[in-house]
């Protein structure tokens, strides 16, 4: 695996994407059970027309950009609502940047630990989920490790390494509409379907003095690179965030289903957001 990594770490992000969309549509024709998911979820959400079927090639764009942005050369990245950041950081505050399954999420973190982690001494704490197979999360590991950027796994230890960073005014980020374990969150309307979601994303943002940033990496077209898109909690929603962990859960998925219909072509539709929460009493959702 190793070796397959370092090879497409080398190439162009054009190539990537094409072989990323035949990747995408072979799955998809190939399993009769994501299919399934696929439709159910587009049309839970309302979606048709060339953005249902674009989401099925830009599904496996995501997987197969990894290795060159875990570790190729940079990728052209461009900023909308840097400001918000930068006006963030200026007030020494945490900030908790909120992002959903949509286009490149995992250029987001790396984006901003180049501009404003290591410039700023505001490092980014992202939050992970560690691969049952010792080989992948060792890979895992290392390509979520680089300077202004740090990851915590998805335990007790992890979710404490996140609020000390907050309480020192760094970033953490995190994919709320990541199904949690079992008892470690609650059941909110996604797309007018209930989903169990993750309390961990509202307890972050209701510390003292955090504020909460909505973003998301637009992939754009011809291998060009991708565009940070970043909005501040109160210019999206209308209303603060509630105290309640299942209305708070319920703002969250809203303010996700928001980003998503910015760019729906881009959403992981195939992810089985509606799934019943695994056990794993040691993982916090």
């Amino acid at each position: 695996m190793r070796v397959w990594f370092a090879v497409l770490s080398r190439w162009p992000l054009l190539a990537l994407h094409v072989l990323g969309w035949c990747a995408g549509w072979g799955v998809w024709l190939a399993s009769p059970t994501y299919r399934r998911r696929w439709r159910a979820h587009t049309r839970q959400a309302g979606l048709s027309g060339r953005a249902r079927w674009a989401s099925i090639g830009a599904a496996g764009q995501q997987v197969a950009e990894l290795p060159r942005l875990w570790f190729g050369p940079p990728v052209p990245v461009g900023w909308e609502g840097a400001a918000h950041i930068e006006a963030a950081l200026a007030q020494r505050r945490g900030v908790l940047f909120l992002t959903p399954h949509l286009g490149c999420f995992e250029v987001t973190p790396r984006a901003y630990a180049e501009r404003f982690g290591v410039p700023h001494a505001a490092p980014i704490t992202v939050l992970y989920r560690p691969s049952r197979h010792a080989a992948l999360d060792a890979l895992l590991q290392q390509a979520r490790q680089r300077p202004g950027m740090a990851a915590a796994p998805t335990t007790l230890a992890g979710v404490r390494q996140l609020m000390q960073a907050l309480r020192r005014g760094e970033a953490v980020g995190l994919l709320p509409d990541q199904v949690p374990p079992q008892g470690l969150g609650v059941w909110a309307p996604f797309f007018g379907r209930p989903a169990y979601t993750m309390t961990l994303a509202a307890r972050l943002a209701q510390q003292p003095g955090v504020q909460v940033l909505l973003a998301w990496g637009q992939r754009l077209p011809w291998g060009r690179g991708y565009v940070v898109h970043v909005q501040p909690w109160a210019q999206a929603m209308d209303e603060p965030l509630a105290t309640d962990p299942a209305q708070a859960a319920a703002q969250i998925n809203r303010a996700m289903e928001l980003l998503i219909r910015r760019c729906p072509e881009q959403y992981l539709w195939g992810y089985a957001r509606y799934k019943s929460p695994r056990e794993s009493p040691r993982a916090l959702g």
